[in-house]
């Protein structure tokens, strides 16, 4: 118990100085579209990513964790810019509970393209701060990544950022800046949704804090 408080005592006072209306999380999935929804209403846009869908998703129309991993590491695996050790399983489940807004286990249409789209726009984020075009972005550069991103975080966050997510030598590849974002993208929307007065501060029972952090 003793090191359980001083764990959580040291992570308040990690991010204590932090103003969440700093933050800017991406707007969350809209709501599952009900059966007879027609899709005469969309964009050519979206019915094109709505066929590649249905073509990655399976009979199901739902992205498992597993598919998830596969589509991923098929997709990057031909960005030579991108070094990475592939996205893992553990990963891709993180991903899909983050993102699974109606908590099937999977990702639908509007959950999947949600994530790929933030996916696209993090991949530019991440090339744009690799300047020395080493495939990964170190902790130099990590910064003003994750501020381009909607994150500007304090130094001791980042600290613990790179001790999670980088290598031994304070490298990030591309994998891990996409988990690190999903989660920390994620958890933003979820206290912004909770802060309904903004003030900064939320107050949770020990129910709802085990529903927010166990299923992420």
């Amino acid at each position: 118990m003793y090191l359980a408080k001083n764990l959580i005592g040291g992570l308040i006072n990690v991010a204590g100085n932090i103003d969440p209306s700093q933050f800017v999380p991406s707007h969350p999935p809209p709501p599952r579209r009900p059966l007879n929804f027609s899709a005469g209403r969309e964009s050519d846009e979206e019915k094109q990513f709505r066929k590649i869908f249905q073509q990655l998703a399976g009979d199901d129309l739902e992205v498992s964790p597993k598919e998830l991993m596969d589509i991923l590491n098929k997709i990057i695996s031909k960005h030579a810019a991108l070094k990475t050790d592939g996205f893992s399983i553990e990963s891709c489940r993180s991903m899909v509970a983050v993102m699974d807004c109606d908590s099937t286990g999977k990702l639908g249409f509007d959950e999947f393209k949600y994530l790929w789209n933030n996916i696209k726009k993090w991949q530019a984020i991440y090339i744009s701060h690799d300047t020395d075009r080493s495939g990964v972005i170190d902790s130099q550069e990590l910064p003003q990544a994750f501020k381009d991103a909607g994150f500007p975080l304090n130094d001791q966050l980042y600290k613990l950022i790179i001790r999670r997510y980088c290598d031994e030598r304070g490298d990030m590849d591309f994998d891990n800046f996409t988990g690190c974002l999903v989660r920390l993208d994620a958890m933003c929307r979820a206290f912004k949704t909770l802060d309904k007065d903004n003030s900064g501060t939320i107050e949770l029972d020990i129910k709802e804090w085990l529903q927010l952090t166990m299923y992420s």
